[in-house]
């Protein structure tokens, strides 16, 4: 037998009162066998065909093979050179100068800057306040994925900076900022817009919406 940590987030470990659990599984056994062995012993588990799966901070498949001692995480849909880091999930206000900052260096001409911030009003409804949570490490890692995409998309781009802030934000707060710097302007607004999206894809980050109606997590369609 082998023994996996399985990881719960968003609307998922609400709806099973834990942030974590440990199965034990056959040896052999692939992600696969997570979803299986929680949908027979916790029913309020619920539809697990819109999860994605991350085995040790990567994303996986059902046929993902499980050794002892793996991390298994499930995924709702997500809703995203300097001595400070370029990757970075905070619980800290946002300062976006602070992050224009980290690559502002003589080399760099251009600095395109992107701003998340929580509107007062949705498209459902009023919005007191918004709470996010993060699969921290794995979020990390795919800010630098995206990174790497867009270098590779706009060789030009010889700097990227991504800080998303998790916790309690108010209306008006920053949620996240990205930089995108290079010695010239040509592409660079292609390259910010790029990162957003793929953040807003990829990222294990979720997004509650706090409100006079209620509360509820905001899911959308998993992107690729």
């Amino acid at each position: 037998m082998i023994h996996v940590r399985v990881r719960l987030f968003a609307s998922l470990r609400e709806r099973l009162g834990q942030s974590s659990l440990t199965l034990e599984l056959n040896e052999g056994a692939t992600a696969a066998a997570v979803l299986a062995t929680l949908a027979a012993v916790a029913p309020s588990l619920g539809e697990t065909s819109n999860l994605a799966l991350a085995v040790n901070q990567r994303y996986a498949t059902d046929a993902t093979p499980l050794a002892d001692g793996d991390e298994v995480a499930l995924l709702p849909p997500v809703s995203g050179g300097s001595a400070a880091p370029c990757f970075e999930i905070t619980t800290a206000p946002i300062s976006l100068d602070e992050v224009a900052q980290r690559v502002n260096v003589p080399t760099h001409g251009a600095i395109i800057l992107f701003a998340g911030i929580v509107r007062g009003d949705s498209d459902s409804g009023q919005t007191d306040y918004l709470e996010y949570e993060a699969y921290t490490d794995m979020a990390v890692a795919c800010f630098a994925q995206i990174a790497d995409e867009v270098v590779a998309r706009w060789p030009a781009v010889t700097g990227v900076v991504i800080v998303h802030r998790c916790g309690r934000l108010e209306v008006g707060e920053t949620s996240v900022a990205i930089a995108i710097a290079a010695a010239h302007r040509q592409g660079a607004f292609e390259a910010c817009s790029y990162a957003i999206e793929r953040l807003k894809a990829i990222a294990p980050i979720w997004k509650k919406e706090v409100g006079p109606d209620g509360t509820y997590w905001v899911e959308g369609p998993r992107g690729g």
